[in-house]
């Protein structure tokens, strides 16, 4: 039984085709073909039902499936094993990052890229909801996401801004006129603000939950530009960090919330229990010695 076998085998059911598996394993389909033969003349009974339009597994196949998986996991463990011990780093590293940030991710990836030219990374956007799910998941290895004061369960994180949030409105809007307001008093009020599922969505709505009412969000954008636009035309208070809010003054009105004051944070996230990778156990090594930490705002 050989390694290979295995990983077809694995691939195929997968796949549920053996051309296609063929073509992710990049190898001729009547080479994959004959190795399955090989594997099931050596097992002494056939892995898959292949009367059918698809390929399926048969009792006995979907029985050796998880143990084929264990074991290339295990071969694969063992690769990762020796390259951390001699210094060489190979993989694949995936890490997720919310849109709403002037981080440079991109030189961080590339400076890490440098470094480990042996290591494949691939980047996608998302909301924090959604990169927190993956990487308790296992699907990222790493993400940039937004979170209020506490951090997510079952995440570690290096907190790279830590700043107010702010109500921003137009200068003719009826708020223009302070400085400061409770956070009671944009109970009933139409608000402006990032969709579910956002870091800064999450805290407005627990913290208007904690004061019991849920916040009137009349206007919803991804884009915090979005956000200031529509607050600048007199459509409500844009729920905004107030760093995006100092550049914006000729059309916008900064109004401290208080009572409580309401905080919100960039952090660059992995899980708890670590990176699950000598390669990601080095992103996030480099990561945190480059990204900036955080200041008083």
């Amino acid at each position: 039984m050989e390694l290979r076998q295995l990983e077809y085998f694995v691939t195929v059911a997968e796949e549920r085709n053996f051309t296609r598996a063929a073509d992710k394993v990049r190898v001729a389909q009547p080479g994959v073909s004959a190795q399955i033969r090989r594997l099931e003349r050596e097992l002494g009974q056939p892995l898959f039902d292949r009367s059918g339009r698809t390929v399926r597994l048969t009792d006995v196949g979907a029985a050796v499936l998880p143990y084929a998986r264990a074991a290339l996991a295990a071969a694969e463990g063992a690769r990762l094993a020796v390259d951390e011990f001699t210094g060489l780093l190979r993989g694949h590293v995936a890490v997720g990052t919310v849109t709403s940030h002037d981080l440079a991710i991109p030189d961080l990836l590339a400076e890490f890229h440098d470094a480990h030219p042996s290591v494949e990374i691939t980047l996608s956007e998302g909301n924090s909801g959604d990169l927190l799910a993956g990487l308790l998941e296992g699907t990222l290895d790493a993400a940039i996401v937004s979170a209020g004061r506490r951090d997510p369960p079952g995440i570690e994180a290096h907190v790279v801004t830590d700043e107010t949030i702010v109500a921003a409105v137009g200068h003719d809007h009826e708020l223009a006129a302070h400085d400061a307001v409770t956070l009671d008093t944009l109970r009933g009020r139409p608000l402006i603000s990032l969709p579910r599922g956002t870091g800064l969505r999450t805290l407005l709505d627990e913290s208007c939950t904690s004061r019991g009412f849920t916040p009137h969000v009349a206007f919803e954008a991804s884009d915090p530009e979005m956000l200031a636009q529509l607050a600048r035309r007199g459509l409500g208070a844009a729920i905004l960090p107030r760093t995006f809010t100092e550049n914006r003054s000729e059309f916008l009105k900064t109004v401290r919330i208080e009572a409580p004051t309401l905080r919100g944070r960039l952090l660059f996230a992995w899980r708890a229990d670590g990176p699950s990778s000598p390669a990601a156990r080095a992103l996030v090594d480099r990561a945190r010695g480059y990204l900036p930490k955080p200041g008083a705002s």
